[in-house]
């Protein structure tokens, strides 16, 4: 039989739960979001504060982390569970699946043909793709730079042995390029228009001549998917809102991914022209698209092995 002592116990420790889960309730409403220093949604909408706004109105917190450099770093926080959404390329996420990255992508952008491309010095006497074999071309492991050089040799029949690979982070692309370590650099922006516009250079193979088939995606780590799916669909209803806006004002949007990337303002016009194109749900056609880059990705050695790219996709309104 109860005694009254052990009753009051019993309720007051029913109290003090009843206390706590309110607030356990609100701690676990928060979205930590990874940006990179990159013309993208999450950028913006992280600098125009609809975010945070946005998510206020239903309670839900928003925490940032970064900015990262690129996309490896950003996902390798996602893995390490230190946040639950990023922006990459597809190239990247192919390359954090086939490393069993548990990520999942949600949301994907064509890349416009001037967003990305191998450029040179405008003095050197490399012209075309062609001109590449014998030379050093700066590229990131795995990611869209690779991509880039690889995609292009193989559209204009050069051999890719012949061609040295120098593996760096943009952040020490740009350096070396300046400088003359490499005779060329593939890359994306906002890399691509500063070598053109601040670092003397020439774009020889845009996006379109290359045949690329890259894309931004958006990513968030499987449990965040799986267990608050509503706020990654409010996210999303956000991101496409930011989309839609910086489509209708190129030139505003410039004026802000300039800013938040520390990059010269007179930029700003061909970094909105460039990265100020639409951002959908991922379609079975992105979907297959992403998996024939992956396909390729396997049969030129980049990755070891093809990923499951259909269960790396959700898909959201």
């Amino acid at each position: 039989m109860i005694t009254k002592r052990q009753f009051f116990v019993a309720m007051a420790a029913t109290a003090a739960i009843a206390t706590l889960a309110p607030a356990a309730q609100a701690a676990n409403q928060v979205v930590r979001i990874g940006w990179l220093r990159g013309p993208n949604d999450i950028t913006l909408a992280k600098s125009r504060g609809t975010l945070e706004k946005a998510l206020a109105d239903k309670g839900i917190k928003v925490e940032w982390a970064g900015p990262f450099p690129a996309a490896a770093p950003a996902f390798e926080a996602l893995n390490a569970g230190s946040i639950d959404i990023t922006a990459g390329s597809s190239t990247s996420a192919i390359t954090a699946l086939a490393a069993n990255v548990p990520l999942v992508i949600f949301a994907y952008q064509k890349m416009a043909p001037g967003s990305e491309g191998i450029v040179v010095k405008k003095d050197s006497t490399i012209g075309s793709i062609k001109d590449l074999a014998g030379k050093k071309v700066a590229v990131n492991r795995g990611g869209t730079g690779e991509y880039l050089l690889m995609q292009g040799l193989e559209t204009n029949g050069v051999d890719p042995k012949s061609v040295e690979r120098v593996y760096l982070s943009p952040s020490d692309s740009g350096p070396s390029f300046t400088q003359g370590h490499v005779d060329a650099w593939a890359t994306w922006d906002p890399f691509l228009t500063i070598a053109e516009k601040a670092y003397d250079g020439k774009v020889v193979a845009d996006g379109g001549a290359i045949r690329s088939d890259n894309a931004v995606v958006l990513v968030a780590s499987k449990d965040f998917a799986q267990s608050k799916p509503d706020q990654l669909q409010l996210v999303f209803d956000v991101i496409k809102s930011e989309n839609a806006w910086s489509i209708a004002n190129k030139a505003e949007a410039g004026a802000i991914w300039v800013k938040e990337m520390n990059v010269p303002a007179d930029l700003a016009q061909k970094i909105g022209e460039n990265n100020a194109v639409p951002t959908t749900a991922v379609s079975a056609a992105d979907a297959a698209q992403i998996g024939k880059v992956a396909e390729w990705y396997a049969k030129s050695g980049i990755i070891p092995a093809i990923p499951d790219v259909a269960a790396g996709v959700v898909s959201l309104k």
